[in-house]
């Protein structure tokens, strides 16, 4: 198949965040597919534009096999609302003109991975204009998410969302989602027929993890960034409005009687706010670290005891799954999820960790005081976790059985 992937977040060859769709595309292009990527040029974390790409509209690469045009995000993007909003239709406009332009061939099908949402209309535009399904993923329920985080609030803005959700479900040839709880929404309260409906989840990563587990030491890098003799629980990922990240503060102000260590590690608009309060209290045992490539995450996460999954405690929340989990899994590290709702209900499964009610200091406290009381508990779950997600959430799997609903659309090649 020649496939045109259009993903506003789509990572650089090292770059930090969920590379979910860089390894689905590795996997497709090792199959022998043709896959093409309409990708930003801005980080969903980052603050300017790489020198590389100043000045310009449209960049061609090469990351491994998969060609990447890198195409025009405004540089606004992570100072305020506005400059959001304005990234998400910067690319919207930019990825239509390159999907028309710029990648070059016949494709069989057009991906689109949301959020941000209105990409989806600059995928079904051009499915349309080359003739081709057009398959969109939801990866977040938006604009409910930006709604109940607070970070969506003008009236007509939100109705706009809800009319160009409608529009690209209605056309769209196949939806997917990421959780179970995604896929009873759209069926039960968006009218969204089973039949246009698929499910292939976040996932693993095993080929970075088990060839970290075979080499790493563990003792030297601990030692190397000052991490001996501390109970280290991690969070990778954005330090936004969302994710809330103010609740570790607290955490790590109730636990200073111990030697746990919070270890943040990521961007966003947040960050600054979020260092700034916890120096003016004083808050030792939280460390912020910025945005590191992928292996080296890996490792953070091996040196560690724990790893955190945190969210905003809002309704839409309890639909999600959160990347990191599934990076902590396979890296056999068991979870502290503030996360409720389907995530609780996957680690719960997977005997891979505990949940702790988001924003409730004090289960922060009694939870990890509890493993600090039972360490054989972080050996026991974190095996659990890694077996669970190896037979469930295996990306390289889940990449191949996407593949298997695509290739029957109409007007798609069937299997050769």
């Amino acid at each position: 198949m020649n496939i045109l992937l259009i993903h506003q977040y789509f990572l650089e060859e090292n770059d930090p965040g969920g590379s979910r769709w860089n390894e689905f595309t590795r996997v497709w292009s090792e199959q022998g597919h043709t896959v093409t990527v309409l990708g930003g040029m801005m980080h969903y974390n980052g603050k300017e534009k790489k020198s590389e790409y100043k000045g310009k509209l449209f960049v061609k690469k090469q990351q491994g096999t998969v060609t990447v045009w890198r195409c025009h995000v405004s540089e606004a993007y992570n100072k305020h609302f506005l400059g959001r909003l304005w990234g998400y239709f910067s690319f919207m406009f930019s990825s239509f003109y390159a999907g028309l332009f710029k990648a070059k061939g016949r494709f069989d099908v057009v991906i689109v991975t949301s959020p941000p949402l209105f990409v989806g209309v600059s995928g079904y535009l051009v499915s349309r204009f080359r003739r081709v399904p057009f398959v969109f993923e939801v990866r977040d329920l938006w604009p409910e998410s930006a709604i109940d985080t607070g970070v969506l609030t003008n009236k007509l803005i939100i109705k706009l969302a809800y009319w160009v959700e409608a529009f690209i479900y209605k056309r769209a040839a196949l939806i997917n989602v990421l959780t179970p709880a995604f896929y009873k929404t759209l069926k039960e309260k968006k009218g969204i027929p089973e039949r246009k409906l698929i499910q292939i989840s976040n996932a693993a990563d095993f080929s970075l993890s088990e060839k970290l587990l075979n080499d790493f030491d563990r003792e030297a890098f601990r030692n190397e960034h000052e991490l001996d003799g501390r109970f280290v629980i991690t969070y990778v990922g954005a330090h936004g409005v969302a994710n809330c990240l103010e609740q570790l503060l607290d955490a790590g102000e109730v636990l200073k009687d111990t030697n746990v260590l919070f270890l943040l590690i990521g961007q966003g608009m947040e960050k600054d706010r979020l260092k700034k309060l916890a120096e003016e209290r004083k808050i030792t045992n939280v460390r912020f670290l910025d945005s590191v490539p992928k292996a080296e995450v890996f490792r953070y996460i091996l040196a560690s005891e724990m790893g955190a999954s945190v969210l905003k405690k809002v309704d839409t929340f309890k639909t999600v799954y959160s990347n990191k989990t599934f990076d902590y899994m396979s890296c056999r590290k068991p979870i502290l999820m503030a996360i409720d709702g389907v995530s609780r209900e996957l680690v719960e499964a997977a005997g891979a960790g505990t949940y702790v009610e988001p924003e409730h200091t004090e289960e922060y406290s009694r939870v990890v005081r509890m493993y600090l009381a039972d360490p054989t508990r972080l050996v026991r779950e974190g095996e659990s976790g890694y077996r669970f997600a190896k037979e469930n959430f295996d990306r390289e799997v889940l990449a191949k059985k996407y593949l298997e609903y695509i290739r029957p659309l109409p007007g798609s090649p069937k299997e050769r």
